[in-house]
């Protein structure tokens, strides 16, 4: 079970005073942040039916209640320890798991968990204002529940920090407080989490293929050797799901009113457009700009970091239990490079591809997502399908950075680059429509948004007609 003291917990933070001191310090500079950073709007008035833990296993993790944002019950909640549990993976496969951070990898390892922090309050920061702007009060206490839970996420990495890393983990969780998103003198780490998201196209896309990322690098972390680490993400893993799942339906939701909306008219763009729907051009403009942000944060694809990383067993693969081979010492991988202006095969040390061997996993995850969308365009008679762009399209980060490709994975010239990316890429006609069509939020319970249908069902069994977020008088 989870205590209630003042930073709940499993983690038995009462019997570590120096620790507790700690902590209780940090947990005020905390909720200054996200007074600031936060939700736009609603933190002082409104009570939000959110679900929160009351304990890691399957019959209290998902525990609902209205509560009001900054009173939400941020914590360090672990998995439950997995007996005997011994290395997956790497050069010390099959040796028991550590409980402290052995000091060969204590970089590295700080490394990993200060960049997984650094993501969770970016988030928060991107989508502050979407509230201003919901389509519904369904919708709203979804985006108030994943921003609340990347809060908790940030407070699993802080835990680590203070807990394993001494003065250098403690200024470090002071540092994920002081760099904000899109901030020119101190941005977040990684660039996806720079990019603003100020309508609610770009917010489902997030979680649909950022948060999926998360997805994967989170499993991949699960499965290190560090036992506390391991922990913490098994658990973050549980909240990750509904983030995903938010992405996923809401997409769905606006391809199935898009769907309706050309059923009505002739099907063409600008039919669509005038009925204040989302025509399926700018979905499939959008779902290119994420899905090839959120390749970038697998980061290169060749990389001596992933492969110490995997030796040291410090991060592991997705699902490392369903491989045969947990060393991987003298296995290749074959994958596609560009050089001298031709796209060839070649094979790279297994170890040195890590990054490429996840972000192929992540792709089979999404491909599985957007076979799902199509099946919606399939029951309404269209034969119109999304799709994924080739990996190389758009890339900032890797080998097929600063070369261009169409989203079929063709090499363009420049200028044909330039000449098209209106065609691939969200342009600003597309932000100002999207702005248009969604000045005004919705917050009469039941009601929804003409550019997204209603979800299939309510949040608990609740139905849809619930007043999700309250305002108090």
């Amino acid at each position: 079970m989870i205590s209630t003291e003042r930073i709940p917990n499993n983690v038995d933070l009462d019997g570590n005073k120096r620790l507790q001191r700690a902590l209780e310090h940090w947990q005020p500079k905390y909720l200054e942040w996200w007074r600031d950073m936060g939700p736009e709007g609603f933190q002082n008035h409104h009570q939000v039916y959110l679900r929160t833990a009351t304990s890691v296993d399957s019959d209290g993790w998902a525990h609902f209640e209205f509560v009001k944002l900054p009173d939400y019950r941020w914590g360090i909640f672990l998995a439950e320890p997995v007996p005997n549990r011994t290395i997956g993976f790497g050069d010390s496969f099959g040796k028991p798991v550590w409980h402290e951070v052995p000091g060969e990898f204590r970089n590295q390892l700080r490394r990993l968990i200060v960049t997984q922090g650094d993501t969770e309050p970016a988030s928060v920061e991107q989508q502050r204002q979407l509230g201003a702007k919901c389509p519904s009060l369904y919708d709203l206490r979804n985006l108030f529940q994943v921003n609340v839970e990347e809060g908790r996420h940030l407070w699993a990495m802080v835990y680590l920090l203070h807990s394993y890393f001494g003065r250098d983990g403690r200024d470090e969780a002071e540092e994920l407080l002081l760099r904000t998103s899109g901030n020119q003198d101190k941005p977040r780490i990684l660039e996806a989490f720079n990019e603003p998201i100020d309508n609610w196209l770009d917010f489902f896309m997030f979680t649909m293929f950022t948060d999926r990322d998360g997805k994967s690098q989170l499993m991949s972390l699960s499965e290190s050797s560090l036992d506390p680490l391991a922990r913490t993400t098994r658990f973050m893993l549980t909240e990750e799901a509904h983030h995903m799942f938010v992405g996923e339906t809401g997409i769905s939701r606006i391809l199935e009113r898009t769907c309706q909306l050309m059923k009505e008219s002739k099907g063409l763009a600008e039919d669509v457009r005038q009925q204040g729907g989302i025509d399926l051009e700018m979905i499939q403009r959008h779902l290119n700009f994420w899905f090839s942000r959120s390749l970038d944060l697998h980061g290169s694809e060749v990389s001596s970091n992933a492969a110490s990383y995997f030796a040291n067993g410090l991060k592991g693969r997705a699902r490392e239990e369903t491989y045969e081979d947990h060393r991987i010492a003298d296995a290749v991988y074959d994958m596609q490079v560009y050089e001298d202006g031709r796209l060839s095969q070649n094979e790279v040390p297994m170890r040195n591809a890590m990054n490429e061997v996840l972000r192929d996993w992540y792709v089979g995850d999404c491909l599985a997502g957007v076979i799902r969308w199509n099946k919606i365009l399939e029951q309404y008679g269209l034969s119109d399908r999304l799709y994924l762009p080739d990996k190389k399209f758009s890339r900032s980060i890797g080998i097929f950075s600063g070369f261009h490709f169409d989203p079929k994975g063709n090499s363009v010239s420049v200028e044909e680059w330039e000449r098209r990316r209106g065609d691939w890429l969200p342009v600003r006609a597309d932000k100002d429509y999207l702005k248009s069509i969604m000045v005004e939020p919705i917050y009469e319970p039941g009601v929804f948004a003409n550019y997204i249908a209603p979800p299939r069902r309510g949040i608990n069994r609740m139905p849809l007609n619930f007043e999700y977020v309250r305002t108090e008088s």
